[in-house]
């Protein structure tokens, strides 16, 4: 492609070059203070960003496309590489795996040294199938990425590897990458606001970190799960929108314990809603689960001490008329709707729940060693639907440590006319 750059004259195209040679020389009087840097007045994208004082500086990018036949490196702390949006292009020609953008600092592999306060943001990096991840930041604290659109890279689109302090990811598209779209490992008091994740392998996935902070982002037709969290503790997921999952919306596993889920819409996804697999002392609460295939919130053997309540689980179902078709050559046309199972689990509380237009029974439990669960205050309506025989709405085994008291039970398999 040719394309006009302000700046550089006609059709201009920087490819990144990393030999120290390119390097600006400064005057002691240039590394003391931070610069402003444009890019067009260097050699390469490379050598400006190697010209940032050890006080910091921004570069700036110009309108256009500039591709990299290798790894851009960020090693200088307090940098900010910021661009024109959408039309400062960065494209990863690299078919050797490697990413677009590494930043990190030069002694990271011998002695993980950390660098502080990087900033990306207002610009697009592109990949292909054989490159590698589009952003590789390793032990960056306080990294900063903001309106950076993210897309088309062989590996993760965003890979986070152990920047500990203070991660924020606000305002990002990330978008048709091979494997997670934002691969979170080893970080701590984590900021992801606002970002829209599309058609990666997984939306997020978050390993080994601390307090999630994760607010207002819209996941939709992901190949894989829209978020996996793995050994995390104390964090909250709030306010997403999850959507067309080919697995699970949401997964906790490995020794996940204190995670609150709430207030997020769960919605067309293949293989189920919120899957605990290895989960403690979480609230999952007033999520909305609709159309959710085979299971709204499964609870497996290996997690116990859970506050389920305020939920809606529902079909399309508008006042007697059902907005999906009862059955439909694909699956995510299919008027659907399920509950809750439990496997092999232990201390969960079921309350104030509401759930109609489902598949089979409300709350399911599929063993007879499940122990000290209590089911209250919930209302169920127009279940068992795809059942020949109604089943019960709460199909557990009766035993002392199984409570079910002050439940409203509406009829099963109600007759809906599709709109």
């Amino acid at each position: 492609m040719r394309r006009q750059t302000a700046g550089w004259g006609l059709t201009l195209i920087l490819v990144c070059v990393t030999a120290l040679g390119m390097t600006q020389a400064r005057s002691p009087e240039q590394a003391e203070k931070a610069v402003v840097l444009h890019a067009e007045q260097y050699p390469s994208l490379q050598a400006a960003l190697d010209a940032v004082p050890t006080a910091g500086g921004m570069v700036v990018l110009p309108a256009g496309i500039i591709e990299l036949q290798e790894p851009l490196v960020i090693r200088t702390e307090r940098t900010r590489l910021t661009g024109a949006g959408s039309a400062s292009h960065l494209v990863n020609k690299n078919e050797q795996g490697q990413p677009a953008i590494h930043i990190r600092s030069d002694d990271y592999e011998q002695k993980k040294g950390r660098l502080w306060n990087v900033q990306l943001d207002n610009f697009m990096i592109s990949g292909n199938p054989k490159s590698g991840t589009g952003i590789l930041a390793q032990g960056i604290q306080e990294i900063f990425l903001h309106g950076v659109s993210v897309h088309h890279h062989g590996e993760h689109g965003i890979f986070l590897d152990h920047c500990y302090e203070d991660p924020r990811i606000a305002d990002c598209l990330i978008t048709y990458n091979a494997q997670a779209g934002l691969m979170i490992y080893g970080g701590h008091d984590i900021v992801v606001n606002a970002n829209h994740f599309e058609e990666n392998q997984d939306g997020l996935v978050c390993i080994d970190s601390f307090n999630l902070t994760m607010n207002g982002n819209n996941l939709d037709d992901h190949l894989r799960h829209g978020v996996v969290i793995e050994n995390t503790y104390g964090s909250v997921l709030s306010g997403n929108m999850i959507e067309e999952c080919e697995g699970w919306a949401v997964i906790l596993d490995r020794d996940c314990y204190g995670i609150t889920l709430s207030a997020n819409v769960i919605a067309h996804d293949m293989q189920g809603g919120i899957d605990l697999r290895d989960a403690w002392g979480c609230a999952i609460s007033a999520n909305t689960f609709t159309l959710v295939h085979h299971a709204a919130v499964r609870v497996g053997p290996g997690s116990g001490r859970l506050s389920i309540s305020a939920n809606t689980f529902s079909n399309s179902e508008l006042g007697g008329k059902l907005r999906r078709r009862i059955n439909h050559p694909q699956p995510v046309q299919i008027d659907t709707g399920n509950g809750i199972v439990l496997e092999e689990t232990e201390d969960i509380l079921i309350s104030g729940n509401m759930f109609s237009g489902l598949d089979r029974s409300a709350v399911l439990c599929k063993d007879d060693v499940t122990t000290r669960v209590n089911i209250q205050g919930n209302l169920v309506t127009d279940y068992g639907r795809r059942e020949t025989v109604p089943p019960p709405p709460f199909d557990l085994p009766a035993r002392d440590s199984i409570v079910m008291a002050n439940n409203l039970v509406g009829p099963p398999q109600q007759e809906r006319t599709e709109q």
